[in-house]
């Protein structure tokens, strides 16, 4: 499963990126609002940092309107993909866009016939939210499971991407429910890699080579 950074920080993405598991990122209105900046400026030095897909989101809420900016948004670089809302209008632009050989990340999933519908319009990504149902009392990552079987029955091209994540267990529920991607925020990102035994591992060892280093001499 492939692991994205939900977040438009170029710092957060720069120093995921030197740790060289990162392999995308997806924005949004609101993340993008959050830096104050030149939104294609933005795009494309967050494009410039992480070669692999760099999600930027229509702001049109209208059919021909969303067509226009994901048309604008796809010349921003060659690792954009253009990201659209799960409604009828999103559909609808999301179909006209795939038509172009524009990639489409469809956003705001939360059931199974929706994820069908953006795959049948020709979604490049179909963006389910699994902390939001969690919120309201619904599984997400059953939802995750649900649509990853859907599209593995009928050989649906389009890749699932599991949203919304809220902890390191949602990750993990990702990818054992067969999500090709998880994208999440930077504290969750963070939070990945540390384990308590793994510190104490570090600091024990770093401890007992103090002891010996004049010894055994340096290393390299």
């Amino acid at each position: 499963m492939q692991l994205f950074l939900d977040t438009a920080n170029l710092d957060e993405i720069r120093e995921i990126a030197a740790w060289g598991v990162l392999d995308g990122i997806t924005t949004n209105p609101s993340l993008v609002g959050k830096e104050k900046s030149d939104f294609k400026k933005l795009v494309q030095e967050i494009c410039k940092i992480v070669p692999g897909p760099v999600s930027a989101e229509v702001v049109a809420t209208d059919a021909e309107g969303m067509i226009k900016e994901g048309r604008s948004i796809a010349t921003w670089a060659e690792n954009v993909i253009v990201k659209c809302p799960l409604t009828p209008a999103g559909l609808q632009a999301t179909s006209t866009l795939a038509k172009d050989g524009i990639r489409v990340n469809v956003t705001l999933c939360f059931s199974t016939n929706q994820a069908l519908l953006a795959a049948n319009a020709g979604a490049y990504f179909v963006s389910p939210f699994v902390g939001r149902l969690d919120d309201i009392n619904q599984d997400g990552s059953a939802l995750i499971a649900e649509i990853a079987q859907m599209f593995s029955i009928h050989a649906i091209e389009t890749q699932v991407l599991a949203a919304s994540i809220r902890t390191p267990v949602h990750v993990t529920s990702a990818a054992l429910a067969g999500a090709d991607i998880a994208t999440m925020p930077y504290k969750v990102f963070k939070q990945l890699v540390h384990h308590p035994l793994t510190d104490k591992g570090v600091e024990s060892f770093m401890a007992d080579w103090a002891k010996v280093k004049d010894v055994v001499g340096s290393v390299g």
